[in-house]
């Protein structure tokens, strides 16, 4: 970018650009958006992006963009969803995928004819199950691991092509598991005909039920393993497998304690805004299901009863696992508020009695 049009940028933003919150765009020469940015003080925000030194991601982008946006939000928490939403949307390639925690991992129940267990780094919108985050790439392996065998799931390329004992085929060829779990009898072979397709989703439904904390089954069969072991004086391999459910319920323990706390991520959050624009956020599971302004009647708190009742008792599956679609805001919005715990004092669990109260004590204080 030529000093010219640097300097044309940083003077629009020096005579237009205010210190409120809001989020920002940086855009290329044929108007794709490079960057979306956030901050409480926008201002302040995009004129350090002009004193960048080269080498840094700032003098980088500033370097290539040929405009620059802005707009404004009531709040801090309103910046984080739009910048959010913003990422989602234009999927900039200057930014590092959304607030990633490289240390954090999913369970992965793939969306597939015959599906398998995997560990994921991140949740993508591919219509599969996600469960957790989970604290350790390698604990999340084991218990993948673990599971799998214990209830005969297969763990092969996606590619693999499928025999399953129903499916039919004129001309049918006996064939071999093609790996070594199968012919060892730890995969139940849907490659080879090893199972019907009700039965082996009946092991996935296994699989899935205890990832929500509904069963514990595969841990029962881990169990009587390791005591069968112990009769058999295989004290070594009883030990491992002792070790193996350990890491098993432990896992499967941090899955219900996530469930548990998004689940407490279920209330009407009050947020004050710039220049009175105080806005309602209603939270289901940690993810946004509606947001407006504070009521300032009796008509609009009326409304907003309705829609709480309304999101709040339409029924959903209680699980642990993340739906692809909201994994990622869940993610977000619990990060908000273990960075910002006083946040919580504005939060109204959903009775709507104390909702109606509480929207009516708000607005008075607005007023």
């Amino acid at each position: 970018m030529s000093a010219s049009r640097v300097e044309q940028l940083r003077a629009e933003v020096r005579a237009r650009a205010e210190n409120r919150p809001g989020v920002y765009r940086m855009r290329g020469p044929s108007g794709e958006v490079l960057y979306v940015g956030k901050s409480v003080r926008v201002r302040t925000r995009l004129l350090s992006y002009f004193r960048a030194q080269r080498g840094e991601k700032a003098a980088e982008i500033i370097g290539y963009a040929h405009g620059v946006e802005w707009e404004y939000t009531p709040s801090e928490f309103a910046a984080l969803l739009q910048e959010f939403r913003h990422i989602k949307r234009w999927r900039p390639p200057y930014n590092v995928e959304h607030k990633r925690d490289n240390s954090l991992c999913f369970i992965k129940l793939t969306r597939e004819p015959v599906p398998r267990l995997l560990v994921a780094s991140h949740v993508i919108h591919d219509g599969a199950e996600y469960f957790g985050p989970i604290r350790g790439r390698h604990r999340a392996s084991e218990a993948v691991r673990a599971v799998s065998d214990l209830l005969e799931l297969r763990d092969c390329a996606s590619d693999t092509p499928m025999r399953l004992a129903d499916q039919f085929e004129l001309f049918r060829v006996q064939e071999d598991p093609r790996c070594m779990r199968g012919q060892t009898g730890r995969c139940i072979a849907p490659c080879a005909g090893g199972s019907t397709r009700a039965e082996y989703q009946t092991r996935v439904s296994l699989a899935r039920d205890f990832l929500n904390g509904l069963t514990d089954q595969p841990l029962v069969l881990l169990r009587e393993r390791m005591a069968l072991a112990s009769r058999r004086l295989q004290f070594e391999y009883a030990a491992e497998l002792r070790d193996r459910s350990e890491s098993l319920e432990g896992v499967r323990d941090e899955l219900l304690r996530v469930g548990q706390f998004v689940e407490r991520l279920s209330f009407v959050y009050t947020v004050p805004g710039e220049a009175g624009e105080d806005r309602v956020y209603v939270i289901r599971r940690g993810s946004v299901r509606a947001e407006s302004a504070v009521p300032g009647s009796p008509e609009a708190r009326r409304v907003l009863e309705e829609q709480v009742r309304e999101i709040f008792e339409r029924p959903e599956p209680r699980m642990i696992g993340l739906r692809a679609h909201e994994a990622q805001e869940v993610l977000l919005v619990a990060k908000w508020f273990r960075l910002h715990p006083e946040e919580l004092e504005r939060t109204v669990p959903v009775m709507l009695d104390a909702l109606v109260e509480a929207s009516g004590e708000e607005t008075g204080r607005a007023g």
